[in-house]
């Protein structure tokens, strides 16, 4: 392992350019995991009510009633988005590329890249943010910040409703309001989430011809079209690239991507291993 660390340590002080790859893994790293102690502690009578037993499940489940379904998303919401991580994981990680030209692809919502200070002009948050609503028509490409109702909802909210005034409408056809998270094709691609994409395209038009680390921290096999299979062929179609996988459990190349020369990969927990870095 001190190996693979002084190595990734070179990688980064050699790169003219990093592209962080930041799935689900990072942020289980920093403290937001879904199941176990800390659901507990949040989705205890939800877990006794309605028999699901991780964060994931509650946000699928088919609640009978609109303020059920609210009660529960206000929790969820509060908890992974507007309450900091238990770890300064993405804090660390904002130390080691503050200085360099980087950018960040990601498909968590969170939101915690922001709040360690990472440049708003340098993400491309992919999949929403649970910060926002939008219609769930949608009738139109706009998204709406959610943190002022979202605060009533779990300061009003009684034996696991939430008071029916405060269920989310549309603002232009009045129906009911969802996430902006995308699980069909309802997600709304609004203004912001074009305009990453634009910056994130074109920071790699300008990266291709630069000595480019690909740093890939915690993204699994659930949507590898996103960051995975790109950065493995990024890696090996361009000239300086090199990729670096940190994931526990999920560190991975395989022999097919053809960048095993060009790779490194560390079957790690990401937040021991920026600990080390630092």
């Amino acid at each position: 392992m001190d190996g693979k660390i002084k190595i990734l340590k070179q990688k980064l002080d050699e790169a003219e350019a990093v592209i962080i790859g930041a799935g689900a893994g990072l942020s289980t790293s920093a403290g937001f995991t879904y199941a176990g102690e800390r659901f507990e502690k949040f989705f205890s009578d939800f877990e006794e009510k309605y028999n699901f037993h991780d964060m994931y499940s509650g946000g699928f489940y088919p609640y009978e009633t609109q303020e059920e379904k609210w009660a529960f998303w206000s929790r969820n919401v509060f908890i992974n988005r507007y309450c900091n991580a238990p770890k300064p994981v993405y804090e660390n990680l904002f130390a080691l590329v503050k200085d360099k030209n980087y950018f960040v692809l990601t498909t968590n919502v969170d939101h915690c890249f922001q709040k360690a200070g990472f440049d708003k002009k340098r993400l491309f948050y992919t999949q929403g943010d649970y910060g926002l609503f939008q219609c769930s028509l949608p009738c139109h490409s706009k998204t709406y910040d959610n943190e002022e109702i979202i605060i009533k909802m779990l300061e009003q909210q009684s034996d696991m409703r939430v008071p029916s005034d405060l269920i989310p409408r549309c603002p232009v056809c009045g129906r009911l309001m969802t996430m902006n998270l995308r699980a069909d094709d309802s997600f709304v691609e609004d203004e912001g989430w074009h305009l990453a994409c634009k910056n994130y395209e074109k920071f790699l038009d300008d990266s291709r011809a630069k000595k480019t680390l690909f740093l890939e921290l915690g993204t699994g096999m659930n949507t590898p079209g996103i960051i995975k299979f790109p950065f493995w062929q990024m890696t090996r179609e361009w000239q300086d690239a090199f990729y670096v996988c940190i994931n526990l459990g999920e560190a991975f190349v395989p022999e097919r991507a053809k960048i095993s020369h060009r790779s490194l990969c560390i079957d790690s927990d990401i937040g021991e291993i920026l600990n080390e870095l630092i």
